[in-house]
């Protein structure tokens, strides 16, 4: 089985171009069906079938997982399978057919303007890693790129004098995102007088490096952003994306139109931007009952 998984993720990557989240994404959801097949005596050649990977999308419901969950596992499966039929390793797509469970509309959680304050003056900027996470928050409030975006900058992808940060979203796709000014001062700031002290080599392309000199991990800045939301007393649940979620929010509050916010996320298509347009409508809601005295 794994060469089979070997081979299609490679195939991925070559022909596709998917970028690596989605490559370990698609080989851990694949093993992990492999391995439920395995606990029966199945393989996932010979004896997969519509029944079997019914059973699985139904294991992983009656475990909780969420609905977006199990339709990218489906989505690895199926993709997998018709690359099996399109190399003729298989004569039939026992996934053919198969539809995605219907995905619930979850509105993401965005923190406040003073709460994005509040957060962003966390950082302690007499320390070098004080200086390189004030200038990773401000960087990831100034631009909404991923997190995956962020810890993969290089210091040749930062352009402080045009104010534009270069990114690579998924597909390996380009995109030149503008930098505000206080982003653009802290970045400096750090690159000036934090990342030197980090690095153990001038050779080291990484902009933002962990405190052993290599580049830092998504893990590394989970941990970083945890931590600074419980200094800032912040209860609200935080994750990698809460400040991407909160950039295109605010730019939609004050007036940013849609197309210009789904061009410097990174959306392929525009839907994906609009559910930003629902958390706004949300937001407004809550303005109204709390200040309109006949809400």
């Amino acid at each position: 089985m794994d060469s089979y998984v070997d081979e299609f993720i490679n195939y991925l990557a070559v022909e596709r171009g998917l970028a690596q989240n989605t490559l370990e994404s698609y080989g851990r959801d694949l093993r992990q069906f492999q391995l439920f097949l395995q606990n029966d005596k199945l393989d996932i050649i010979k004896d997969s079938n519509r029944n079997t990977i019914l059973n699985y999308l139904n294991n992983l419901q009656s475990k909780g997982r969420a609905v977006s969950t199990i339709s990218r596992n489906l989505a690895a499966i199926k993709s997998f399978y018709q690359y099996l039929v399109r190399e003729r390793y298989i004569d039939k797509d026992p996934a053919a057919n198969l539809e995605s469970p219907k995905l619930e509309k979850k509105l993401p959680k965005i923190l406040s303007i003073a709460e994005v304050e509040e957060l962003l003056k966390q950082p302690n900027s007499f320390l070098p890693t004080g200086l390189r996470d004030k200038a990773m928050l401000e960087l990831l409030y100034a631009t909404g790129i991923r997190v995956s975006e962020l810890i993969s900058l290089n210091i040749s992808d930062v352009n402080l004098d045009m104010g534009y940060i270069k990114c690579y979203g998924k597909g390996a796709k380009e995109r030149i995102v503008p930098l505000g000014s206080i982003a653009a001062k802290c970045v400096q700031e750090y690159i000036a007088k934090g990342r030197p002290k980090l690095v153990r080599t001038y050779e080291e392309p990484a902009l933002f490096v962990n405190h052993h000199g290599n580049r830092l991990t998504r893990q590394g800045f989970w941990k970083i952003i945890k931590k600074y939301a419980q200094e800032a007393n912040i209860t609200k649940e935080i994750t990698p994306h809460t400040l991407r979620h909160s950039f295109a929010t605010h730019l939609l509050e004050n007036g940013a139109d849609l197309r210009s916010v789904q061009e410097m996320l990174g959306h392929a298509d525009i839907s994906t931007t609009q559910i930003y347009t629902h958390v706004t409508k949300n937001r407004l809601k809550e303005v109204y009952d709390k200040a309109h005295p006949r809400a």
